[in-house]
């Protein structure tokens, strides 16, 4: 019986071990390199979203105080359905805007400093501090985005905070970020409703009372959970707004 086998005490292994060893070893620093790409590549990427940090940008447009602070900015063109953007405006850190510190640019033309955030088609505004100004050298324009109601409609979705979510944190989303979203939207940036559609993009509703009011401690209880929101759904340009008591909200197991 001539059949080789290990002894670990030895200096050298039998000539067939040692071989088969190395032609092991090959096979696995071969292998490594291609589980580790075959890993990456299966991963579901956490979202397309962009806070461009460090990067300050001058904005011009209409400043809208209610329901929470926005800026609707002229797109150049023919295009009617276009021709306004709609820009969140927030401030920096875990705060919006307050309202009544803008107040006295509602309905102006504004000259502003800050950074943006995006996902999809949002787009956010965290404004420096003490920026805001008015440009004396221009007009309201006389068609600015009419409020256009949808009708009543029942829709089930995540509540976020809008600044993480577009940009500010990776994911910002689902439980793991509910705490840092809960102290976003008691700072005061607007509550969105997530839809996610199964044959379609992500509809982002802006939470509003059914009077049209901020909610942002009605729903802190609701935040990265699963709701059903029933209510009064408009779009001002590419804004959407879901006006509903948060009483009425309803949590899906």
């Amino acid at each position: 019986m001539n059949d080789e086998f290990y002894i670990g005490w030895e200096d050298r292994a039998a000539p067939g071990v040692r071989q088969t060893i190395r032609r092991t070893a090959l096979a696995l620093l071969l292998a490594a390199p291609l589980a580790a790409l075959a890993l990456a590549a299966s991963q579901r990427m956490i979202g397309s979203s962009v806070f461009e940090w460090g990067n300050l940008k001058s904005f011009s447009g209409v400043l809208q105080a209610t329901p929470y602070p926005h800026l609707i900015v002229f797109r150049p063109g023919n295009a009617a359905a276009a021709r306004f953007s709609m820009y969140y405006l927030v401030a920096p850190w875990k705060f919006g805007l307050n309202t009544d510190e803008v107040a006295a640019f509602d309905g102006n033309i504004v000259m502003l400093k800050g950074t943006l955030i995006y996902r999809a088609d949002q787009t956010m505004i965290e404004v420096v501090k003490n920026s805001i100004q008015l440009d004396p050298t221009k007009s309201p324009p006389a068609d600015l985005p009419a409020t256009l109601p949808l009708g009543r409609q029942t829709l089930a979705g995540e509540i976020v905070d809008s600044k993480c979510f577009l940009g500010v944190m990776n994911p910002g989303q689902l439980t793991p970020h509910r705490a840092c979203a809960i102290r976003c939207i008691s700072g005061g940036v607007p509550p969105v409703l997530l839809v996610r559609q199964k044959n379609g993009p992500p509809l982002y509703l802006l939470l509003v009372s059914a009077d049209g009011k901020p909610v942002n401690r009605q729903v802190l209880d609701f935040v990265a959970e699963q709701v059903e929101i029933t209510g009064e759904v408009q779009r001002q340009g590419d804004l959407l707004i879901l006006r509903a008591d948060p009483t009425t909200y309803r949590r899906l197991k």
